[in-house]
């Protein structure tokens, strides 16, 4: 009866080694992922149908060969110095190197690899990351352009601002020269006041745009605390002929925030561009009417400026609503900078814009401020 019982345990234990022997075998085939058993001396011992299927080579091949003739030349130094590492007890995680397939297409691979020193070989499995690798590169290379067209930009900025400074200094300059006390006029005398006001605005931003770009955007040291009220005032006076001829409303409330920590010009650049776009773009029959307050939600700064103006297609438009030279009109004046120019100051300086907005129903610029 004992003999029996132990001979049972036996067979018992050779049935369970061999289902397990045969799960593994089924993971090892069905597996997804590339699984390798490789040997100290550089060959491949073992592979499954993973591997043979990307990399387009039989069994007998991947066997047969080195494992580093299956490596892109440029990457078998590191694989090399992987391999070595190996050798010496220590494991590989996230190790990425390029395989080249049969057919000669390259392909980028994620390895997690384990040396087992008794039996001199290496455990290891890959990720086909190929798909990953080339949506980095193409990320890269917007970045790269997106880059360059932010200098290029900066520098388009910084010489339209030097060639308009002369004629701006030269309107200021005939001012100077008009000899006030001959011209009876009250209207056309408000009227000169109004035009030179606006070009000393215009003049106070040019200098302000120039020394920040003097200064090679180093903007930090152009911080300063900022009166929302004050700030705006200067542009509501500058563009006081706009407001006038548009008849538009505007609402202003910076009762819970009336300062902000920001650079000067580039609030003006914002108040400005937000400004002219929502009576730009106003619809033809009603007045605009513009809200501009402030706000501090769960501790974050917020500027929102809205309008009852024709708004956005979001669906449409969200994904280049800031883009440079993007325009969602047929207005000849649009020239797609503005938002651009609202977009790169928020965020060069830490903050961020969102938009809400539908066709017809107007367009609602929520700006947060970096904490």
């Amino acid at each position: 009866m004992r003999m029996e019982k132990m001979n049972r345990a036996k067979e018992n234990i050779i049935t369970d080694h061999y289902d397990s022997f045969e799960n593994f075998e089924k993971f090892f085939d069905l597996s997804p992922d590339l699984l390798c058993v490789a040997g100290y001396d550089g060959y491949l011992k073992k592979v499954n149908p993973a591997v043979s299927k990307l990399l387009g080579y039989s069994n007998e091949e991947l066997l047969s060969k080195p494992i580093n003739e299956f490596v892109y030349h440029d990457d078998r130094n590191n694989t090399s110095t992987a391999r070595n590492e190996l050798r010496n007890q220590i494991s590989l995680f996230n190790f990425e190197n390029r395989y080249v397939t049969k057919n000669g297409t390259v392909v980028w691979l994620l390895w997690t690899s384990l040396p087992i020193e008794s039996d001199k070989v290496v455990y290891a499995i890959a990720k086909n990351i190929t798909y990953k690798k080339e949506l980095e590169e193409e990320r890269n290379i917007h970045l790269a352009e997106l880059t360059k067209i932010n200098h290029e930009f900066k520098q388009l900025t910084y010489s339209t601002a030097h060639d308009i400074k002369s004629p701006v200094n030269n309107m200021l300059a005939v001012f100077e020269l008009l000899d006030l006390s001959t011209i009876k006029d009250s209207e056309t005398l408000e009227f000169i006041s109004i035009l030179k006001s606006s070009t000393e605005g215009l003049r106070q931003t040019l200098n302000e745009y120039i020394a920040i770009l003097d200064q090679n955007n180093k903007i930090n040291s152009h911080l300063e605390e900022l009166n929302l009220n004050t700030t705006l005032n200067e542009i509501l006076i500058s563009i006081n002929s706009i407001i006038n001829n548009s008849n538009a409303i505007i609402n202003v409330d910076f009762s819970e925030l009336e300062t902000i920590l920001f650079n000067k010009g580039y609030l003006k650049s914002i108040f400005l561009n937000l400004l002219t776009n929502a009576i730009k773009y106003s619809k033809t029959d009603c007045v605009p009417i513009i809200s501009i307050y402030s706000k501090i939600v769960d501790g974050n700064k917020q500027l929102i400026i809205s309008d009852n103006g024709i708004g956005f297609d979001m669906d449409k438009v969200k994904d280049k609503i800031f883009g440079l030279h993007q325009k969602f009109n047929n207005n000849l004046d649009s020239q797609g900078i503005g938002l651009y120019l609202v977009y790169n100051h928020i965020t060069s300086l830490g903050g961020h814009i969102v938009v809400e907005s539908k066709k017809n129903e107007g367009a609602k610029f929520i700006i947060s401020f970096k904490n």
